[in-house]
């Protein structure tokens, strides 16, 4: 049996990891949930909000919105250099549903496009407007498994 068929290709593109600004900013690539949680009780560097600013193309009034963290504590925060644990989770969460919608669009463009349009499955909402709550941020995957298996009513 030739093994290479049984390979599965990951989608190019983004990762939570390189959405955040991967290694150089995060010191490690979390590989599992476990090691997630521990980056998140660390504190993300400050440094990933820029790297996120940047893949995502939005300003930072637009991040601080749908992190629900004010513009004047991130500002902080790049000050001071390190998120609180708090601040780390609700940017990991971010990150985690960007990573999700290219899996599901399999084009970074496309899936990012998708996170800032208005969505008549989230009543009319971008899904990056959603992500403040844990609700939001779980109604936005359910919508984005639904694309994934064609169920669209």
């Amino acid at each position: 049996m030739n093994t290479a068929m049984l390979t599965i290709e990951p989608v190019a593109g983004l990762s939570a990891a390189s959405v955040l600004g991967g290694e150089p900013v995060l010191h490690t690539v979390p590989g599992s949930v476990l090691e997630w949680i521990a980056l998140v009780r660390q504190g993300v560097s400050a440094k990933a909000v820029d790297t996120a600013l940047r893949v995502m193309g939005i300003g930072q009034t637009e991040l601080s919105r749908a992190l629900d963290i004010p513009e004047r504590t991130l500002a902080r925060r790049k000050r001071e250099g390190v998120l609180s644990r708090d601040e780390s989770g609700k940017l990991v969460r971010l990150a985690q549903v960007i990573e999700r919608a290219v899996q599901v669009f399999e084009d970074e463009r496309d899936a990012l496009s998708w996170l800032k349009s208005p969505n008549s499955a989230l009543g009319g909402s971008s899904p990056l407007s959603l992500l403040d709550t844990d609700l939001g941020a779980a109604a936005v995957t359910r919508t984005l498994g639904r694309i994934e298996h064609g169920v669209f009513d």
